[in-house]
C-alpha cells in the first residue's frame, strides 16, 4: 500500500476547509470569526509511534489505514515529524539490523522530541529484557544522544531519563517543561506555543484567582499562573501530576497549588457533596475565582462540570473537539456570551483542529 497523502501544496485550502467548518459550529452562539493560527506544513509533529513490519527478512518502519491492520505502510521516514525524529529512524533501524539483541521480537517502537531538541525512544518487544539487552541499548543510547526505554510484559527499563525536556516561549518568557513518557503531550510544538499565548493574552491580567481543571504536565499552568493572584489546578493522571509539580518547581512558579481530582470529583468538593483527603490543608473559600480554564478530553466537559464552570465571569475553553465545544457552549449559552474564538491547526492533513473560546457572563 502506498503511504497516505502528503501534499503542502494544499495546505491553505485544508486550514481554509477547517475554519469553515468551526465558524459553522459556533454560528448559532453568535461567535465572533475566529483567529486562524497555522501550523509548519512539515516536521511539525513532536512524536510518533510506528509499527514494524517483517519483510524480505528485515523489519520495517509500518503504519496502517484506519479500520486496517493487515495492510502495512512502509517507512523510510515521515515528513509530518520533527526532524530529529527524521534523522533518527535510518540511524535506530541500522542499529537493530545490526544487532540481534536490539532487535529479537522488537514489535513497535515510538519516538519523543522537543522543539529544544530532546529525543526519547521507547522500544516494545514481546519478549523479556535481559542484560545483553540492557548492555546494547546503553551503547545504542550514548551513539544516538538520546534517553531510551525498553517495554515488554511486567518490564520497563529507562536508560539516561524516562522524560525529555521541552521549552516554549510566550510573550518573551522562556518556559521549561518536563515531557514524560507514556503521558499526554501537545503533538504539534510550534502551534503549542501559538495556542498558549492565545489563552495567555484571552486571560489578561487579573488581581483574582484562577480555576484549572484538567491540568496535565503544566502546559496551560505555567504561563496563566503569572497572570492571576493564585491557581488551583486539578489532574487526576499521577504521571501527569508528578510531571506538573517538577515543572512548577523548575520554572519557580509558587502560586499554584495542584491537587489529583477528577474535574467531576472537584465539582464534588466545591459543592460539598463530599469531602476528598487529597484537598486537606487546601481552603478552598479563600479563593477568589474569575476564571476557569478547561481543556477537556475529546469527549468535553461532563454535565455536572459544565454547570461548575456556569459560576465563573470568564471561561477560558481549549477543545480538541470542536463538536463537543459547541455541545458545551449550548449549555452554558444562556449565562454566558462567546467573545473569542480561535482555530489552532495542530493536525494539518487531517480533519482535526483544536479550537479555543473565551465565554464572557451576559
Amino acid at each position: 500500500m502506498s503511504r497516505p497523502a502528503f501534499d503542502p501544496a494544499t495546505y491553505d485550502a485544508q486550514l481554509a476547509e477547517k475554519k469553515a467548518r468551526l465558524v459553522e459550529l459556533l454560528a448559532p452562539f453568535g461567535a465572533p470569526e475566529p483567529v486562524v493560527f497555522d501550523s509548519p506544513r512539515e516536521h511539525y509533529r513532536m512524536r510518533a509511534e510506528f509499527r514494524l513490519w517483517r519483510e524480505d527478512g528485515q523489519r520495517h518502519y509500518a503504519m496502517f489505514a484506519p479500520g486496517d491492520k493487515h495492510t502495512p505502510i512502509l517507512l523510510d521516514d515521515f515528513p509530518i515529524a520533527s526532524l530529529r525524529i527524521n534523522e533518527l529512524m535510518p540511524r535506530l533501524r541500522a542499529a537493530w539490523q545490526a544487532s540481534e539483541a536490539l532487535s529479537f521480537k522488537l514489535f513497535q517502537v515510538e519516538f519523543l522530541t522537543t522543539l529544544a531538541g530532546d529525543a526519547l525512544i521507547t522500544l516494545a518487544y514481546h519478549r523479556p529484557l535481559d542484560e545483553a539487552w540492557q548492555a546494547e541499548a546503553e551503547r545504542l543510547a550514548t551513539e544516538l544522544n538520546v534517553s531510551l526505554v525498553g517495554r515488554s510484559r511486567g518490564q520497563r527499563l529507562v536508560i539516561g531519563r524516562d522524560y525529555v525536556e521541552e521549552e516554549l516561549n510566550v510573550a518573551g518568557r522562556s518556559f521549561r517543561y518536563r515531557q514524560p513518557e507514556g503521558a499526554f503531550t501537545q503533538p504539534n510544538g510550534r502551534v503549542c506555543e501559538k495556542m498558549l499565548g492565545w489563552a495567555y493574552d484571552v486571560l489578561g491580567e487579573r488581581d483574582d484567582d484562577l480555576l484549572e481543571l484538567y491540568c496535565g504536565n503544566g502546559n496551560f499552568t505555567l504561563p496563566l499562573a503569572t497572570r492571576v493572584r493564585r491557581v488551583l489546578a486539578t489532574e487526576i493522571s499521577k504521571t501527569s501530576v508528578n510531571a506538573a509539580l517538577a515543572n512548577l518547581a523548575d520554572n519557580g512558579v509558587d502560586n499554584v497549588e495542584l491537587v489529583r481530582l477528577s474535574a467531576e470529583e472537584l465539582t464534588q468538593a466545591l459543592n460539598e457533596v463530599r469531602p476528598f483527603r487529597r484537598l486537606a490543608g487546601i481552603d478552598l473559600k479563600s479563593y477568589e475565582f474569575g476564571s476557569v480554564f478547561v481543556d477537556p478530553p475529546r469527549a468535553g466537559m461532563d454535565p455536572d462540570t459544565c454547570e461548575l464552570t456556569r459560576r465563573f465571569e470568564r471561561i477560558l475553553y481549549i477543545s480538541c473537539n470542536p463538536e463537543t465545544l459547541a455541545a458545551n457552549i449550548a449549555q452554558l449559552n444562556d449565562t454566558h456570551k462567546v467573545t473569542r474564538s480561535a482555530l489552532f491547526d495542530q493536525f494539518p492533513y487531517t480533519h482535526h483542529m483544536e479550537a479555543g473560546v473565551l465565554l464572557e457572563r451576559r
